[in-house]
């Protein structure tokens, strides 16, 4: 996984494609290059029978150039990024921001691949491409180097991250009067970051991360919430306000896509303060205002829900 960071100042993770599938791709566009210079050459021949040798040179050569670069120039600029080969491999060339080229990134990329990557100084064996790209940390030829640009996976598998808790209804009221002007939208993109990772980490990790980030939150953040709530409710109910809000002041839907299981916010990490939230549970140090992250996470046992106190309607600590 790659990150890149949008004009709106958000960082998205994405899947880069690396050399095999982008060998693959390039392949089956090199064959139908190939392909496409035969019939014009054949075509030009049965025509042209009688034609100057120089000038028949030139035409072959203009046309040899013209299908090796106008071919990926006029796919990627018309379909945004996709090449026959990119579309069979899932692929797309992307601006380094995220964005969708235009006709100069593709411009750039042709130019380069013909040049340098795949063509003249690399003797049509695709040696430098092949080089730079492999030693590249985000899979980058030198025609992306120049262009500003990054080929990513479309078609990746899911990995089940991308829901964020749903808002329990007594936080929901709760987070319905807050004030939310003063949380930056650094702050507010780590904490939907770690909502998004939490059930891949360590629990010690998790509450750690959770506590810390929380209470950031809540120094910029008013009212404080009812007391006992965990950490990971309390972000999830404070981001779910301010997606809420965000949704209603646009009078569109969410920009997090349809893959969200929970409320998402509009942008979001952090450093920590301390913060006067409820009373900790028995795994909590002294300092933590936050039940652990499990309280929220996994449902209670037997034993937990004799010894834990009540918490108001939230899950207990464990």
């Amino acid at each position: 996984m790659d990150r890149v960071v949008i004009g709106e100042a958000v960082e998205l993770d994405v899947r880069t494609a690396r050399l095999p599938s982008r060998s693959l791709s390039f392949a089956l566009d090199a064959l139908l290059m190939v392909l496409l210079l035969l019939v014009v050459l054949l075509v030009m021949a049965a025509v042209g029978d009688d034609a100057d040798p120089a000038l028949a040179a030139a035409v072959g050569l203009s046309t040899t150039v013209g299908v090796f670069v106008g071919y990926p120039l006029l796919w990627e600029t018309l379909t945004r990024g996709r090449s026959p080969g990119k579309y069979a491999m899932g692929l797309r060339v992307v601006r380094g921001d995220g964005g969708p080229i235009v006709f100069r990134h593709a411009l750039a990329r042709a130019l380069a691949g013909f040049i340098v990557d795949f063509g003249l100084l690399s003797f049509f064996t695709g040696f430098f491409g092949i080089v730079v790209s492999a030693s590249s940390a985000r899979g980058q030829r030198i025609g992306d180097l120049l262009a500003g640009t990054v080929v990513v996976r479309e078609r990746v598998p899911h990995t089940g991250l991308g829901g964020l808790p749903p808002v329990a209804p007594a936080l929901a009221t709760w987070a319905a009067g807050c004030e939310l002007s003063r949380l930056p939208d650094d702050l507010a993109l780590a904490a939907r970051q770690f909502l998004v990772r939490a059930p891949q980490l360590a629990r010690s990790v998790r509450f750690s991360l959770a506590e810390r980030l929380a209470a950031d939150v809540a120094a910029r953040v008013a009212p404080p919430p009812p007391g006992g709530v965990p950490a990971e409710a309390y972000l999830a109910a404070v981001l779910g306000e301010r997606h809420r809000r965000e949704v209603q002041r646009l009078g569109a839907g969410s920009a997090w896509g349809s893959g969200s299981a929970g409320p998402a916010p509009a942008g979001m990490p952090a450093q920590a303060s301390g913060s006067g939230f409820g009373p900790p549970g028995p795994t909590v140090t002294p300092a933590s205002p936050f039940a652990p992250p499990h309280a929220l996470a996994d449902p209670p046992r037997s034993d937990d829900r004799d010894a834990a106190p009540s918490t108001g309607g939230f899950a207990p600590p464990g």
